[in-house]
């Protein structure tokens, strides 16, 4: 028997969204806190080079990093906090969910230097794999250090023009690009010519508000952008 397709393509539509939100999953219970970083020493940094792209790849995302030395990562994370303090010791605190979602809605941001621990979060690192993308737009790894050190601090966020991989192509390869947004736009545009889909999304954003609770600034993108990508395609 086939499987309705209407719940498949909703379910997957939602995973999408998240990647753009880069929501990390939560254990239950866990009241949005994120979980704690793997301990000190955990990674050996010996193999890193100033200058140097991390990737972490995560289960619905991939988030990017420019090391600077000294177990030190510069990468750009949402963050509504720096709207409110300049206080850098509150800042450099580990981001919650709450405070990273915050900042996706409202816009907001900060390019921020964490050990590399934090960063990655016991997640696996891949170095330098976007290259051979760029071919010779490499640019110098005092270069690309400079530019993101020179970055650091609030910046204004945008899931589509201005998240952690448009910061570290920038610095790296002169460039901001963002490919798994890229990739993100192609599979909602490809997901909503049907439709049912975009019923199945509508249906799914009021579910979650109704049953689960969830603010509707939170969920409501769930719904419309389906809704102006297929008027878009």
């Amino acid at each position: 028997t086939m499987k309705n397709p209407v719940p498949q393509a909703a379910s997957l539509l939602l995973e999408k969204l998240l990647l753009l939100v880069h929501a990390r999953p939560l254990p239950a219970g866990s009241g949005g806190e994120p979980p704690p970083p793997a301990a000190p020493g955990y990674y050996d940094t010996s193999c890193f080079k100033r200058g140097d792209l991390l990737e972490v790849p995560r289960t619905l995302f991939i988030h990017f990093g420019i090391y600077l030395g000294e177990n030190r990562v510069a990468h750009l994370m949402p963050d509504i906090l720096p709207a409110f303090t300049g206080d850098r010791r509150q800042i450099q605190q580990v981001v919650t969910n709450k405070r990273l979602i915050l900042g996706v809605i409202t816009k907001t941001a900060s390019i921020r230097v964490d050990t590399v621990e934090d960063f990655a979060y016991g997640g696996s690192i891949l170095v330098n794999h976007m290259d051979r993308l760029f071919e010779d737009q490499v640019l110098g790894s005092e270069e690309a250090a400079r530019r993101a050190e020179k970055l650091v601090g609030a910046t204004a966020y945008s899931l589509l023009w201005n998240n952690c991989e448009h910061f570290v192509t920038y610095c790296r390869y002169g460039a901001p690009v963002s490919f798994q947004t890229d990739k993100f736009c192609e599979t909602v545009k490809m997901i909503i010519r049907d439709q049912r889909s975009v019923v199945a999304s509508v249906l799914v954003g009021l579910a979650s508000i109704v049953c689960l609770g969830l603010a509707p600034s939170t969920t409501l993108p769930t719904i419309f952008i389906p809704f102006f990508l297929w008027m878009a395609g």
